[in-house]
């Protein structure tokens, strides 16, 4: 009886072997058969990528086929379920087989092995080298880079990057959507001069703009600003309003801007008082409530003069201010031009936008004395050429998401949309807000002209650029083509994935990024989680990293990492656990915020403490100080 159960055993052991032999192997000759099928492919990509090339299109032969129930087999066998071959992939199906042969007793031969030079550490190595290539060296301490994109004060205020840089930041990203070139040369000269200072170098990467789909302007607000003082719950002033003067306000794309992160309220005026005040004096007015407000001088430099007030108050466009010293009146100056309040568009479910192909301010929606709507709201968008794409049944997503419609209508000159859901129930829809057409296959330039005019910039002062919103490889080649034209040095490619076209267009543009590298990939997740959706942005992602591994390709992880903490100086704790898995890319980006350099500390030292822990998406077994505790 013993030895019938033993003979059984035997029996299903020999069956399990058999078709786990037969599986492994079908899956190398389908990586086989593919990389023939894309050898013209294979030729065109430069010597030095080819290798990666090969592993990539390996990788993509696998991943056609559900291995799970196979991946099952090979952990009862004690063998490597092929769960983290990304980086080897034929190597990895030779070590299997290596071992299925030994237990079937069978002899291996070279052509069953097929031997291939990327093992382990050679696909490992190669990611490295490619990303010390593309994005430089990591630091000492951790092996993800991190990137800082700058905000437009960082120009003015050499301390900001030197701190960035003494901090941990690795790489400065630069949006060429903002500021212009005056702008970025103070950025890139505050950046050689802390580089000189710390003895660190720091390379610099320039995102191109794209042609990002937004909402068009709408019908402007009044031009007033508010300054109000923050309150108890008993309503007694714990700090007053801050309100600064000046006949020089700080401008963002040539816009003034009326408040500083620091929490100031700006004013700009005509500076007729500012040879005469003086800390203590009052200027007095009237607000736009026709409330009397006073406000205490406390600082005062050539250009401006900050005050302080215990009262909220509204101001307008040249309002007529009154300066007084000992309750008497010594001089008069006028608040200049106020920008004017950003109007929104109130939209609930179930009603109609109508998006139109021209820059005519939007309008609110006209609603008659019984509640019907007249004339539904409508508002325009920055790229007219979406009419020729756009088809009647297609999603449309505003604002992040906010706002989720499809097209019911569609004209020459605008489409109708049904709004499906709104946050909320209802909110407000501004201008510049982002729109997504997931299902819509835009046929449209990477490059805009504002595009190729900021790229004469960036040849010369750039290590790397970012190609937004690409979608095809003709994107890739066109850019490939202009940067030759500029006969520019070697620069470092960043293929931003923010909508579905790229994601799933990804491996034709990996094999066409390495025919021109140095290249690395940006997981963009704003629009991406927008288009793909959110409940699957999680899944997305990590194919986009499993991919990138497969070609040795560098990731760098972006969008809303540690934003709150950024933005707050308090982060949340979903993005803690957001940052820490951020660690298995190559880079990292942090966007702006007034906390920066405490969210950049912070980073750093996550991911210095989680690749003890984990190496892409493999756990690594450090001495644990917890297992002691009992």
């Amino acid at each position: 009886m013993m030895q019938q159960e033993y003979s059984s055993n035997d029996m299903a052991l020999k069956i399990l072997i058999d078709r786990t032999l037969r599986s492994v192997t079908y899956l190398k000759e389908e990586g086989q058969r593919l990389e023939k099928e894309l050898a013209p492919i294979l030729e065109k990509i430069q010597p030095e990528y080819k290798l990666s090339a090969k592993n990539l299109i390996y990788y993509l032969a696998l991943r056609r086929h559900d291995i799970r129930e196979l991946q099952s087999d090979l952990r009862s066998l004690g063998l490597s379920s092929l769960g983290g071959i990304e980086s080897h992939v034929m190597a990895s199906l030779n070590a299997v087989l290596m071992t299925l042969y030994t237990l079937t007793d069978q002899p291996v031969t070279a052509r069953d092995l097929h031997y291939h030079p990327i093992d382990h550490f050679v696909g490992n190595n190669l990611l490295e080298e490619h990303a010390v290539t593309v994005l430089g060296p990591p630091p000492r301490k951790r092996a993800v880079r991190v990137m800082v994109t700058m905000p437009s004060e960082a120009a003015d205020d050499p301390t900001l990057i030197r701190d960035l840089l003494a901090r941990g930041m690795d790489l400065m990203r630069v949006n060429c959507a903002h500021d212009g070139p005056e702008v970025w040369l103070g950025m890139l000269k505050n950046l050689r001069q802390a580089e000189k200072e710390l003895d660190k170098t720091c390379r610099v990467a320039f995102d191109l703009g794209g042609p990002k789909l937004r909402t068009g302007p709408i019908m402007p607000g009044p031009e007033v600003v508010r300054w109000r003082p923050t309150r108890n719950q008993r309503g007694q002033v714990v700090t007053p309003a801050t309100v600064m003067l000046t006949t020089t306000p700080p401008e963002v794309d040539g816009k003034i801007q009326t408040s500083l992160d620091s929490g100031e309220t700006v004013l700009p005026i005509k500076g007729a008082f500012l040879s005469i005040v003086q800390v203590g004096d009052v200027i007095q007015l009237k607000d736009a409530r026709e409330r009397r407000r006073r406000l205490a001088v406390t600082e005062v430099t050539a250009t401006t003069c900050v005050c302080v007030s215990d009262r909220t108050g509204y101001v307008e466009s040249n309002m007529p201010l009154s300066l007084y010293r000992n309750e008497e009146h010594i001089g008069e100056d006028n608040i200049t031009h106020l920008p004017a309040m950003p109007e929104r568009l109130l939209l609930s479910t179930g009603d109609t936008l109508i998006i139109t192909s021209d820059t005519e301010l939007g309008q609110s929606a006209e609603i008659d004395e019984t509640g019907q709507v007249i004339k539904p709201a409508q508002i325009g968008c920055t790229l007219p050429e979406v009419f020729r794409d756009v088809e009647v049944g297609h999603r449309i997503f505003l604002d992040d998401g906010k706002f989720i419609g499809y097209v019911r209508e569609k004209a020459d000159d605008y489409f109708r949309v049904e709004l499906v859901r709104v946050a909320g129930g209802a909110a407000r829809l501004g201008a510049e807000k982002g729109i997504n057409l997931p299902d819509t296959v835009l046929d449209l330039p990477a490059l805009t002209p504002k595009d190729l005019e900021d790229l004469k910039f960036v040849v010369n002062h750039g290590d790397l650029v970012s190609l937004s919103f690409v979608q095809r490889q003709e994107d890739i080649e066109q850019l490939v083509a202009e940067i030759k034209a500029h006969k520019a040095r070697e620069l470092g490619i960043i293929l931003k994935i923010e909508g579905q076209t790229a994601f799933s267009n990804l491996p034709r543009l990996l094999l066409t990024a390495l025919q021109n590298p140095p290249v690395a990939v940006m997981v963009a997740r704003g629009d991406l989680g927008v288009e793909v959706g959110f409940e699957r942005l999680a899944e997305v992602q990590e194919e986009i990293l499993w991919l990138c591994e497969a070609a040795h390709v560098p990731v760098i992880w972006a969008t809303q990492v540690l934003e709150s903490l950024a933005k707050t100086g308090i982060p949340s704790r979903a993005e803690v656990t957001d940052a820490s898995m951020a660690g298995r890319a190559e880079c990292v980006m942090l966007n702006k915020g007034p906390y920066i350099t405490t969210a950049l500390e912070f980073l750093c030292d996550i991911l210095a403490r989680m690749q003890t822990h984990r190496t892409k998406k493999r756990s690594t077994l450090r001495k644990l100080n917890v297992s002691k505790n009992f």
